[in-house]
């Protein structure tokens, strides 16, 4: 394990997004538009042009300098993104959650105001599982309920 995870528990922990093609980082862009800057979120995207080799090393790079207790985010289950961070994992103390979408994102930076979100990885899920929702079903029953 990483000196400097082990080191930095008591620091705010950081979110790590890891996705296809690199989409995570105008995900970022846009939620700024709704929260304002965003801090300790950082990207690293799989490229078409990379090994996974490659890709290993810029994640495992990444993640050796994130204090425990820290979170990947990553775009589905199964993929090369969720496959790296799920290995990582074993070694350095952090959470890792598939399913990345913006609410789960401000779930996640609301929630690391409380402390490590390895603690908090259930709530994360069960955010992003509420996240999706049929809007129209959903409005109407807002309606009806008026």
């Amino acid at each position: 394990m990483s000196t400097t995870a082990s080191n930095s528990a008591h620091a705010v922990p950081q979110i790590l997004l890891l996705t296809h093609g690199g989409w995570g980082s105008q995900l970022c862009a846009s939620l700024r538009m709704v929260a304002g800057d965003i801090q300790g979120v950082t990207e690293i995207a799989l490229m078409p042009v990379d090994t996974f080799s490659d890709f290993f090393q810029r994640v495992e790079h990444a993640v050796s300098t994130m204090p425990a207790g820290s979170l990947i985010l990553t775009d589905f289950i199964g993929g090369t993104t969720s496959n790296v961070a799920a290995r990582l994992s074993v070694d350095y103390p952090i959470g890792v959650v598939a399913g990345l979408n913006a609410s789960l994102l401000l779930q996640a930076l609301e929630l690391r105001e409380n402390g490590p979100l390895t603690e908090s990885i259930d709530e994360l899920v069960e955010a992003g599982r509420e996240s999706c929702r049929d809007v129209v079903a959903h409005i109407n029953g807002l309606q009806n309920n008026a």
